[in-house]
């Protein structure tokens, strides 16, 4: 099953590349349009479009799709549902590509939809409370953004259309009140940039190839690609809100992935951190960039999640990175691996993360923005170093830890031949998109300070990772006397805590409330229980009355006779 669907999402993903090629080298694209119903002069329609863009992005996620369904195979393989999963995991896949495809808003929400409840089915594969709890919490942060998309489609209705990719040169898009901030809205929560953030960590719960397939370039991605549709659009308070959320979205993940010890958490919460880079330089207008970002980040993010899926497989199951010492001895292949995809997310040169994360930071500092924002930019920049030096420093020093007798090992070809084919993309990958995206480089002229900021703050924040790993222990009860200040920073600012509880804590109380002076009170003693009590207190007198008693009937009768006599006198 997994041998045949891999093949058959390599194919279309050799076959999008392709055409994507073709489509570059000549300049042209195609719109396909099925008309399906229309009413009012305005006529509801199946859209496709094949562009570079959607063909490019295409074929990076049937890649992506591909290698995670061969590595589920040695990932999954004593499950007994295997089946189910390889079909959940290609619904998700078609679901992103129907929305990938589709310039036409009522199109969208199709694969827009698929994602949120395929997502929802992902997550709480492993059926325990947890999953169920983290599943509702994605199913509902979800579902914000689907109700934005369909207010949205209501408000195009005045257009004479859904297709917003005809009127994104003109301003009949902006003019409509609100459907650009319900557009951004939409964008937020699928991408899960501030408030919505708390559903991403949590999403963790399914299993790890679906967490390299999600967090890497579908279901999280599908908002930045929205936003990229509607770029030309995009302006005013909606950009400066989404630079400003996107901003605090990026230092809040960068901040908590130094002080998580889950090592699918500290993937997820870098993810989240990466997110709010696209969003940043999406807000600034520069669409093309956020979309090679985009493209490079999927490639070493499907890699880092492998890797740690093959490291918890084999060494005993647990995700605490404080017991992982030493795994370079005994996994050298995945460790590698890993520190390879950390090294891209980094920025080093020259891997994939580099030709973009170097871009998107130098073209920031040479835009016009707000100090607030930039000195975000700069310290998340450094935050990702350090959380990704700790990372490095708990699997690769020390000694194994995990257990007293272990078979950790990378013999497991299936799971380590996606590993190669993605470390070899998260090595070559940025530079060959940004040959083929970018044919003339960008001319970037900053001075020697800001030109050196990125390089100068990126080394610090190692430097910084590094030391406080080296004096773990005197570090650690150290921080036990700020342990609220930690708390605060080490639980992505109360944001699980701000989305679950405290926003149901009120209509949960009074509900309560209402359940037990109502239902469990006077309503229940005078309605139902109430009613229950007289109709049992009467059928006793009537069961009585019906009893065949000699004495009963002289009784009734003697009351009959008295109330004749009466009568008549």
């Amino acid at each position: 099953m997994y041998l045949s669907s891999m093949l058959f999402l390599c194919l279309l993903a050799g076959v999008s590349l392709v055409s994507f090629l073709i489509m570059t080298f000549k300049d042209f694209s195609y719109f396909v349009e099925w008309e399906i119903v229309s009413f009012n002069s305005c006529s509801l329609v199946m859209t496709l479009v094949m562009d570079w863009k959607s063909m490019l992005f295409l074929s990076f996620v049937s890649l992506i799709s591909g290698m995670v369904l061969f590595y589920s195979g040695g990932y999954m393989a004593g499950d007994l549902n295997m089946d189910r999963f390889m079909y959940l995991v290609l619904g998700f896949v078609f679901s992103m590509g129907i929305l990938i495809v589709s310039p036409n808003l009522v199109s969208i929400l199709l694969g827009w939809d698929g994602l949120g409840l395929v997502s929802y089915v992902l997550v709480i594969y492993y059926q325990n409370e947890k999953s169920a709890n983290a599943g509702m919490l994605t199913a509902l942060s979800n579902r914000i953004g689907d109700v934005a998309i369909l207010i949205s489609i209501g408000l195009m209705f005045d257009m004479g259309g859904w297709s917003f990719i005809f009127y994104n040169d003109t301003s009949k898009i902006s003019d409509i009140g609100g459907l650009v901030i319900l557009v951004t809205l939409a964008a937020m929560t699928k991408s899960a940039q501030i408030p919505f953030s708390a559903w991403l960590p949590a999403a963790m719960a399914a299993p790890t190839p679906v967490s390299a397939l999600v967090h890497s370039s579908t279901l999280v991605t599908a908002g930045v690609y929205l936003l990229i549709r509607f770029g030309p659009s995009l302006g005013g308070v909606s950009k400066f809100i989404l630079l400003l959320l996107a901003s605090l979205t990026m230092f809040m993940a960068g901040l908590g992935a130094n002080f998580e010890t889950d090592l699918k958490k500290i993937i997820a919460l870098s993810t989240l951190s990466q997110l709010g880079v696209m969003m940043v330089i999406l807000s600034m207008g520069f669409y093309n960039l956020a979309f090679f970002h985009l493209l490079a980040h999927a490639l070493f993010k499907a890699l880092l999640f492998m890797c740690a899926g093959s490291v918890t497989h084999h060494a005993g199951g647990s995700q605490d990175i404080r017991m992982m010492g030493g795994l370079i001895y005994i996994m050298p292949l995945s460790i590698t691996s890993m520190n390879l995809g950390n090294l891209a997310l980094c920025g080093t040169p020259f891997l994939a993360g580099f030709y973009s994360k170097d871009l998107i930071i130098e073209i920031f500092f040479s835009s016009f923005m707000n100090e607030f924002c930039f000195w975000l930019l700069a310290l998340a920049t450094g935050l990702t170093v350090c959380y990704t030096f700790r990372l490095i420093y708990y699997t690769v020093s020390g000694d194994y830890n995990l257990a007293s007798l272990g078979c950790a090992s990378d013999s497991d070809y299936i799971m380590t031949w996606p590993m190669i084919c993605l470390g070899a993309g998260s090595i070559v990958g940025g530079a060959f998109l940004s040959w083929l995206i970018f044919p003339s480089p960008y001319m970037v002229c900053l001075p020697l300070g800001l030109k050196l900021l990125a390089l100068g703050v990126s080394l610090l924040g190692g430097f910084v990772g590094y030391v406080l790993n080296l004096m773990t222990e005197s570090y650690q009860l150290s921080s036990l006397k700020n342990y609220k200040l930690l708390n605060f920073v080490g639980s992505m600012w109360f944001m699980p805590f701000l989305s679950t509880y405290s926003s149901s804590y009120m209509f949960l109380t009074t509900g309560q409330k209402y359940h037990q002076a109502g239902d469990a009170g006077w309503l229940e003693f005078y309605g139902a229980q109430g009613a229950y009590s007289g109709f049992m207190v009467c059928s006793k007198y009537l069961q009585l009355a019906q009893d065949n008693s000699v004495k009963v009937y002289m009784v009734m009768f003697l009351v009959w006779l008295i109330f004749i006599t009466g009568s008549l006198i």
